[in-house]
């Protein structure tokens, strides 16, 4: 049995991560507007990629016989002053979902709730890839600064991102 609590703090998780979709949409519209379609295509693919998180949670909390309530969702900035400002709230925002994930593994692993600790560890390794990934853009991003031609090189290399979903 998982317990209310677990329940309570997976269905706020699914929160987060569809906050997460609705600030990575909100940036890739910034990019877009700037015609960065590259980096826009960058930041919407991991908007589609937060919502799939929400849907495995939402899915657990089913398969647990848990109630999923879904909150409201805060909306998200729309104003932003620069890219390299967008990518160093990308990091900051994966450091924090990381931060939530990792409580309530906690809570899981306070309770021996070995079904929740095992469903977050696939979280918790998309977690490390995501914070290691936003790490390096914001490097790239400083690196390129105000050169135009590094910034259209980056625009490239981002829009060859795709939306892949997660095996099951």
């Amino acid at each position: 049995m998982v317990s209310e609590t677990i329940i309570n703090l997976v269905n706020d998780q699914i929160t987060k991560e569809q906050y997460a979709a609705q600030l990575y949409l909100s940036m890739s519209a910034w990019f877009y507007a700037q015609d960065l379609e590259g980096i826009g295509n960058y930041f919407r693919v991991q908007s589609k990629e937060e919502l799939m998180h929400a849907d495995k949670m939402f899915d657990y909390v089913n398969d647990i016989g848990g109630k999923v309530i879904l909150n409201e969702i805060p909306k998200p900035p729309s104003e932003f002053n620069n890219a390299q400002e967008i990518f160093e709230k990308a990091l900051d925002h994966e450091r924090l979902v990381t931060k939530s994930i990792f409580n309530i593994v906690k809570a899981a692993n306070d309770e021996s709730d070995f079904a929740t600790t095992s469903f977050l560890q696939w979280f918790i390794n998309e977690q490390v890839e995501e914070e290691s990934s936003a790490s390096l853009l914001v490097t790239k991003i400083k690196m390129v600064k105000d050169n135009p031609s590094a910034l259209y090189l980056f625009d490239q290399e981002l829009a060859q991102r795709v939306f892949v979903p997660a095996a099951n």
